[in-house]
């Protein structure tokens, strides 16, 4: 308990006071106040680990009920925020009706303070624990989720972070591959070496040996001086390759080559010097793509990929995308110094029904611009504008893709190829979604010959 922060809120001023003498002594903060109006405000400038909230105050709204109204604005706000009411002898109906509803325990006025601070501790101990063995919180990183699929993700990274085994991060841009690199890094037995990126995808054929492998000075016309590549740079840590599925064929075989051989050979220089690097390679082309011969060499895809990580889209994430949206909803608002807390009712439904085509950055640029404009404490549904360039950029897509006829053949194989691209090459996935059995979405596939 000593590092811990508490949170009180109950209109009477002396059981304020008895809560504060009796826990300033045992946690590291307590924070009080009598107006319940103010907890959207506080929790976004305090960090509580626990709230003790009334169950009633003398304010005309929900009368009888203040306790349960707030205990949702705290679990909008703060889903993992554990809240112990406070209610009195002829309450006990209302006290169990707000464990249903998110609630961790309560106390009965008047409460005896061995009782009290031993609720306080069980949950603090609880809490601390859950922190331990939840992925999700022990990642040093800003990956945020609690979904199903994130925690299955992230269960994956912890298993695979501490060996040395090459990893291939899968995903649409924007949905936040560069975390999960930078998590295993973290995690490894290399986390006290270097960490470097390299976004190949980007690199010219020219520049693409000189970047990766170094040169020597001479070595070409503007080499004035001797250059460490980004291979040589990472040397006992991790090398992140991004965006590697957009590489050429020829940068293919020189990159396969140095896997091989662990060495580099500058450019200029007829001497190799080992390497020794944990790499990590990232693409947002699906892995069956990726496989096709005529695009990328499949000896390259064994080297790089031991294990391949799928990192899902945003639109298949659930209520992760509020936990997102409040994150960025915080960064801003304090980046900004505006006075917004939350989203109101409307807003969050418009966030969770939007399909994100942007993913994690889109969600980002959307609160970013939400916040500048807006000018009240709550952002509102039409506070929420997406991003015109993603939907215009996906409808182009879509077009693109459509045959001109509309030949039921030709649609049956581009609808086809278009679910199995959506779920990365996961054939259970993809007949799932197109209401087909595995071995009929097989045939079609072996028709078609995708």
């Amino acid at each position: 308990m000593k590092n811990s922060r508490i949170l009180i809120i109950d209109d009477d001023p002396d059981v304020l006071t008895a809560v504060r003498l009796l826990l300033k002594q045992q946690v590291d903060k307590v924070i009080t106040e009598h107006n319940p109006e103010q907890i959207p405000s506080i929790l976004a400038k305090e960090t509580p680990d626990l709230v003790l909230l009334d169950m009633n105050f003398k304010s005309t709204l929900n009368t009888g009920n203040e306790g349960l109204y707030w205990l949702s604005r705290i679990k909008a706000i703060k889903p993992d925020l554990p809240v112990v009411m406070i209610t009195a002898y002829g309450a006990i109906d209302l006290a169990v009706t707000s464990l249903k509803q998110g609630a961790a325990d309560f106390v009965v006025k008047p409460w005896q303070n061995e009782q009290l601070i031993g609720v306080i501790t069980g949950l603090l101990s609880k809490k601390d624990r859950k922190r331990a063995t939840n992925p999700a919180k022990s990642m040093d990183s800003e990956f945020i989720g609690q979904s199903e699929v994130v925690l299955d993700l992230l269960y994956k990274v912890n298993k695979i972070a501490p060996t040395d085994a090459n990893i291939l991060v899968l995903g649409e841009n924007g949905t936040g591959k560069d975390l999960i690199a930078t998590a295993i890094h973290k995690q490894s037995a290399r986390s006290d070496r270097p960490f470097i990126k390299v976004d190949v995808g980007a690199l010219t054929e020219t520049l693409f040996e000189s970047e990766l492998f170094g040169h020597k000075k001479g070595a070409f016309t503007d080499a004035r001086e001797d250059r460490v590549g980004r291979f040589e740079a990472a040397n006992g840590g991790t090398l992140f390759l991004d965006e590697i599925g957009n590489i050429s064929l020829q940068q293919q075989a020189k990159l396969l080559s140095v896997l091989q051989n662990r060495q580099v050979i500058p450019l200029g220089s007829n001497t190799p010097i080992p390497i020794d690097i944990r790499l990590v390679c990232a693409t947002n082309v699906p892995l069956a793509d990726l496989a096709n011969e005529n695009r990328f060499r499949k000896d390259l895809i064994y080297r790089i990929n031991t294990v391949d990580l799928q990192v899902p889209p945003l639109r298949e994430r659930g209520d992760d995308i509020l936990r997102i949206a409040r994150y960025f909803l915080q960064k801003y608002a304090e980046k900004y110094r505006k006075a917004i807390v939350d989203f109101d009712q409307g807003a969050a439904q418009k966030l969770l029904r939007y399909h994100y085509p942007g993913n994690v950055r889109e969600l980002q640029y959307s609160i970013e611009r939400a916040v500048i404009m807006a000018d009240g404490e709550i952002l509102g549904a039409e506070d929420l504008i997406f991003s015109a360039i993603e939907q215009t950029s996906q409808s182009q897509s879509v077009q693109r893709q459509l045959p001109e006829e509309h030949n039921l053949v030709e649609l049956e194989r581009i609808t086809i190829a278009n679910v199995v691209e959506k779920h990365g090459g996961n054939i259970s996935k993809a007949a799932k979604e197109l209401g087909i059995t595995r071995t009929a979405l097989y045939r079609r596939l072996s028709k078609y010959d995708l």
